[in-house]
């Protein structure tokens, strides 16, 4: 019988939290049952699928949590300000929620049909963004991928502690969206 209070959404919120504070990697059956005051094997109950399963549900669940977070930011702009915008809700997504950030950009964890789901919306929310300024097609797929390459390779080095030289890395960030924004518009 399943612990009182205790749901896969628990589980996933308590693996969550643990990928947060140490990196994706460090999420265990065992960390996260320790986490929840109970023994591993009662872990299966809520996530069936083992420590694969328990990742992948952290992934769709960032997934979803970061398209919301981008739809809210992109409603009612267009062009450059909606580029901004959702520059600056995935960068602070991935500061705040690092490991689960880091699932999100895993492909095998995005498997799942229900997490599928929630990766293509995210790609989906690009590709309106991008329709702002004109892209179709092939030319907007490119400038999707080029638009998360960059934003994913700033909040890698950032929360990774990449960037060494003492200059403002919010004035880098904006200098990074605005070369992202011309070389779009071009």
């Amino acid at each position: 019988m399943p612990r009182s209070g205790l749901d896969p959404e628990a589980v996933v919120t308590a693996a969550a939290e643990i990928a947060d504070a140490e990196g994706l990697e460090a999420v265990t059956l065992a960390k996260v049952a320790a986490r929840l005051n109970v023994r591993a094997p009662s872990l299966y109950v809520h996530v069936g699928g083992g420590l694969e399963d328990l990742r992948q549900r952290i992934a769709g669940r960032a997934a979803r949590e970061l398209a919301a977070q981008l739809q809210a930011a992109a409603a009612g702009r267009a062009g450059e300000d909606a580029l901004r915008a959702i520059a600056d809700v995935y960068r602070a997504y991935a500061r705040a929620h690092p490991g689960s950030y880091n699932a999100t950009q895993r492909v095998a964890l995005l498997a799942p049909e229900e997490t599928a789901a929630a990766a293509q919306a995210l790609v989906d929310l690009l590709l309106a963004v991008l329709r702002g300024y004109g892209l179709q097609d092939e030319d907007a797929i490119h400038a999707v991928r080029v638009v998360r390459a960059a934003l994913h390779g700033f909040v890698l080095l950032e929360t990774g502690d990449g960037f060494g030289m003492p200059l403002d890395l919010d004035e880098t960030f904006e200098r990074l969206v605005q070369t992202l924004h011309r070389g779009i518009a071009d």
